[in-house]
């Protein structure tokens, strides 16, 4: 009966690791962001298209994804879909308008290519250290983070921005980084 007992805990700490290890509750830094970009290859493939990706963490649900997605970009429908305690939900049909002698695929990126999610990740540690040095806020949070495409289509001027928070609310500072993670500005 011992013998019965090792093999059944193994199972059971072995399935409570693999579920805390979802997009939900990794961290927001470069291997938490990566682990979150696998989660998005996974539901949606390795070429899936995205107009918007945001990573929003609540303190009692862990992180949510949204996302705006299609696995077509020459069509003008694409869905909406959020990813809340590492279940995926789509909340709609979305279909594109694209002003005339553009494409659709214009307003779409992909994941790599040229969004790097690890590198927002670590832009999120970089602006924590940034707020804390600049304005003496000791450990604020992470509350959101997301991929800016411009109105024009200019992959160009793609932005990350990354929403912190001190550690017991209030104020929301907004830093803005360029597509290679160069600071553009902190907004408060």
């Amino acid at each position: 009966m011992k013998s019965l007992h090792t093999p059944c805990l193994f199972l059971l700490l072995t399935f409570l690791i693999s579920c805390g290890s979802g997009a939900s509750n990794q961290e927001a830094n470069e291997d938490g962001f990566l682990a979150i970009e696998e989660a998005l290859k996974d539901q949606f493939g390795a070429d899936a298209y995205f107009t918007d990706l945001t990573i929003t963490h609540n303190k009692s649900v862990g992180n949510i994804i949204s996302v705006t997605v299609t696995d077509d970009p020459f069509s003008l429908k694409m869905g909406q879909w959020t990813q809340s305690n590492d279940s995926w939900t789509q909340t709609s049909d979305i279909t594109l308008e694209v002003p005339e002698n553009m494409n659709a695929s214009d307003f779409m990126f992909q994941l790599g290519d040229p969004i790097d999610l690890g590198k927002l990740g670590g832009l999120v540690e970089k602006s924590k250290e940034k707020l804390e040095e600049e304005k003496e806020i000791p450990s604020p949070s992470f509350h959101m983070a997301l991929v800016k495409i411009p109105k024009d289509g200019v992959r160009s001027k793609i932005e990350y921005l990354v929403l912190l928070q001190p550690e017991n609310g209030g104020t929301t500072f907004t830093s803005r980084y360029d597509l290679n993670g160069n600071f553009i500005s902190m907004d408060y």
